[in-house]
């Protein structure tokens, strides 16, 4: 790879701000084998995008080296000296070396080694399609969001048809329906006594009215006083047939129609 050295060493002095920097301590030079023993030799590093630039010291205005971190990975290391917080920058390509690198402490170190990590372009293309990925699944959420909320909105405005089917016969008749308090449908056969006489089930003495064509609870018969006359009568000729046979006599509506 050709750089040009001017431009290079422009942008590491330039104004534009670091991803990371900081001493560390390396053996042997750029490219080259690290050495086997010694404490190494401190350099202030700058890290900027995928530019890692080492200098003499903290004030130096020309870079000492340059690794451009593509392809590479970064891992925890042994360094020559032992209680050294080393790492290394490994390259596939054959014959390149590892560079060599030690922080002064463990929080210095684990700092250098994610910074490193993620500075290549190779990361920022994952990390990029990663978020475009995210992206979309959000969109398509949303609209699917949209479209059950507008289906919904639909479906609620629409009129609703009333129910005008009408009910099964029970024990043989069609029993009114109306609607409760709660707005629900339910049979008047089933509300309990004590409501309106016209929702009661007919059996009993009403039967006989009905074998007639009659019925006490059609609507110009609903009225209390008229129920009142035509059970009253029903009662009225069952107790005087029960006297009758109690005397053993003959019904007086008999004796009078006698000469």
């Amino acid at each position: 790879m050709k750089l040009n050295k001017r431009s290079m060493t422009h942008y590491a002095l330039s104004d534009s701000p670091a991803d990371h920097t900081g001493f560390l301590r390396t053996w042997g030079g750029p490219g080259t084998a690290p050495a086997s023993s010694g404490a190494g030799r401190r350099y202030w590093f700058v890290l900027k995008g995928n530019l890692l630039f080492s200098f003499e010291n903290r004030e130096s205005r020309t870079p000492l080296s340059l690794v451009v971190l593509e392809g590479c990975t970064v891992e925890l290391a042994e360094a020559p000296v032992p209680e050294e917080f080393a790492f290394a920058i490994r390259f596939d390509a054959p014959g390149v070396h590892p560079h060599l690198l030690a922080a002064d402490g463990q929080v210095a170190q684990e700092a250098w080694v994610k910074a490193l990590s993620r500075a290549s372009f190779g990361y920022m293309r994952l990390v990029v399609r990663e978020l475009e990925s995210q992206l979309q699944d959000a969109r398509q959420s949303l609209a699917l969001h949209r479209c059950v909320s507008q289906k919904s909105v639909a479906s609620c405005s629409k009129p609703r048809t009333a129910d005008r089917s009408a009910p099964g016969p029970e024990n043989g008749y069609f029993l009114p329906r109306d609607r409760n308090p709660n707005g629900s449908l339910e049979e008047r056969g089933s509300r309990p006594m004590g409501r309106d006489l016209t929702e009661w089930e007919l059996q009993g003495p009403a039967s006989l009215l009905l074998s007639k064509g009659q019925s006490p609870v059609s609507p110009e018969t609903s009225c209390f006083s008229t129920l009142h006359d035509w059970y009253g009568k029903e009662i009225m000729e069952l107790r005087r047939g029960w006297q009758q046979r109690a005397k053993g006599s003959q019904p007086e509506s008999k004796q009078q129609d006698r000469p």
